[in-house]
C-alpha cells in the first residue's frame, strides 16, 4: 500500500489532476440534467435525487480509481447517459422498485459478458478506421457545440478560443487549465455564472427495494444492456485501444458491472466505461508521457467520490458555471482527440469509404429501432467494410496502432 501510495506521488501532475476534473465536470454538467428530467418525471423528492447522484457517482469513482492504478491506465468511468434517457421515457408508468429490478438485471447479464471475455472477442474484429470513423463521429457533436456557444456568449467563447491557441503554441502541457481560467474569470466578471444556493452537506442514500416484472426487463433491462455495451463499453474502449493501452476490456466489464450491482438499489443506473470524457484523459493533454496518464482516472475518481459524498451540494458547485462555458470546454478538450481520429480513419485507404461511412452514421444522431447511431454507425461501417474489402475481414485487422501512431494522440 505504501508503495502505491508513493508511485501516485511520483506520478501524479496537475495537468492529469485537471483533466480528470473536467471529465467529472462534463459529466455533471451534460448527463446528469438527463436524471433530473427522470427525477421529474418518476416524481422522486429531492432526497432521492441526491440518493441517485451519490449511486451513480460512488458507483463510477470506485472501480475507476482501481483500474486506473492496477493496470496503469486512465479508464474513466461513470454512469450510462443513453440508459438515463431511457428512463426519461418509461417513467412515471414504471415505478422506481422495478427500475432498481432492471439495473440488477442488466448488472449480472452485462457481468457474464464481461467475466467470459466475449466482449474481447467483439474488439478483435473491429478494424482500426472503423474504430475511429465511430469516435470521430461521437466527438464531432462537441466540437460543433464550441461554435454554437458562440450564438449566446461570443465574447466569452471567442476568447476561450485565442487563450487556447496561445497556450498550445506556449504552454501545451497545461493549455485546458489556462483556457478554464480563462471562462470562470470572463464569466465572473460579466456575471455570467449561474446564482445557486449552496448548502455543504453529507448526503446519506436511500434504500430501495427491487420489484421485477416483465415490463422492466424487456422496457428497461434488455435496452440497457443494448445501449450501454454499444453505446458506452464498445467506443470506451475504442478510445483506449487507439490511444495505445492494450487493457483487456474483460476486467472493466466485469468491476463495472459488480459495482452497478452494489449501487443499484440505492438509484444508481449501469456503471460504464466512459466514452467522451475518456477521450480528454487519453490524450497528451493530461499528460506528456502515456504512462503517468492514469492519474488522470484516478483524480477522476477522487471528483467523482466527492460529488457523490456532497451530492445534494457539489452538484451545485458545477451548476455555477454556464452552459456555453461547459459546452466550450468540451469542444476545445476534444479538438485533439477529434484530429487524431479523423487521421487515423483517414489514414488506411482500404478502409476509407467504410471509416467515412461510419463517421457519417455515427454523427448523424439516428435512432432507428430504439438503438443508439453509435450502434449503427459501426455496424453499418462494418458492412461496408465487408463489401468493401477483397480479403476477408480477420481478427488481425482488430484495433492495434503503431507507437508512432498512439503518441500522435
Amino acid at each position: 500500500m505504501a508503495s502505491v501510495i508513493q508511485t501516485l506521488k511520483n506520478d501524479w501532475s496537475l495537468s492529469a489532476s485537471v483533466a480528470g476534473f473536467l471529465a467529472v465536470l462534463i459529466s455533471y454538467a451534460g448527463p446528469l440534467i438527463i436524471f433530473f428530467q427522470a427525477a421529474q418525471a418518476a416524481q422522486v423528492s429531492d432526497a432521492m435525487m441526491a440518493s441517485w447522484i451519490w449511486g451513480v457517482s460512488i458507483g463510477a469513482a470506485i472501480p475507476g480509481i482501481y483500474l486506473s492504478i492496477k493496470y496503469k491506465t486512465p479508464v474513466i468511468t461513470a454512469w450510462s447517459a443513453p440508459g438515463t434517457a431511457l428512463l426519461v421515457t418509461l417513467f412515471p408508468q414504471m415505478s422506481i422498485n422495478e427500475a432498481v429490478a432492471g439495473y440488477i438485471i442488466s448488472a449480472i447479464v452485462i457481468f457474464i459478458i464481461g467475466a467470459t471475455g466475449y466482449f474481447d472477442k467483439i474488439l478483435k474484429w473491429i478494424p482500426n478506421g472503423i474504430a475511429a470513423g465511430m469516435m470521430a463521429g461521437i466527438l464531432f457533436q462537441f466540437g460543433l457545440e464550441l461554435f454554437k456557444a458562440t450564438d449566446s456568449m461570443p465574447f466569452i467563447v471567442f476568447s476561450m478560443l485565442g487563450c487556447y491557441l496561445l497556450a498550445k503554441r506556449f504552454s501545451p502541457r497545461y493549455t485546458m487549465i489556462w483556457v478554464l481560467i480563462c471562462g470562470v474569470i470572463l464569466s465572473v466578471l460579466l456575471g455570467k455564472m449561474n446564482p445557486v444556493h449552496f448548502d455543504l452537506a453529507v448526503t446519506i442514500p436511500n434504500f430501495i427495494a427491487p420489484e421485477w416484472s416483465w415490463n422492466s426487463t424487456f422496457n428497461l433491462a434488455i435496452p440497457l444492456i443494448l445501449v450501454s455495451l454499444t453505446g458506452q463499453f464498445l467506443p470506451g474502449m475504442a478510445i483506449l485501444n487507439l490511444s495505445g493501452y492494450d487493457t483487456p476490456a474483460k476486467p472493466i466489464v466485469s468491476v463495472t458491472s459488480l459495482a452497478s450491482l452494489a449501487v443499484a438499489c440505492v438509484g444508481g443506473i449501469t456503471i460504464v466505461l466512459a466514452a467522451i470524457t475518456a477521450a480528454l484523459c487519453t490524450g497528451k493533454d493530461a499528460h506528456e508521457l502515456k504512462e503517468k496518464r492514469y492519474i488522470a482516472g484516478v483524480a477522476n475518481g477522487i471528483f467523482y467520490l466527492f460529488g457523490g459524498l456532497f451530492a445534494g451540494s457539489i452538484v451545485m458547485v458545477f451548476s455555477l458555471l454556464p452552459k456555453e462555458l461547459v459546452a466550450a470546454l468540451a469542444g476545445l478538450a476534444l479538438i485533439g482527440a477529434i484530429s487524431a481520429n479523423i487521421t487515423i480513419a483517414m489514414k488506411n485507404d482500404e478502409q476509407r469509404d467504410a471509416a467515412l461511412i461510419t463517421f457519417l452514421a455515427t454523427a448523424s444522431g439516428m435512432s432507428f429501432l430504439g438503438l443508439s447511431s453509435v450502434f449503427w454507425g459501426i455496424l453499418i461501417g462494418m458492412i461496408a467494410h465487408y463489401i468493401l474489402t477483397k480479403k476477408r475481414l480477420l481478427p488481425t485487422s482488430s484495433i492495434s496502432l503503431t507507437t508512432s501512431n498512439n503518441e500522435a494522440n
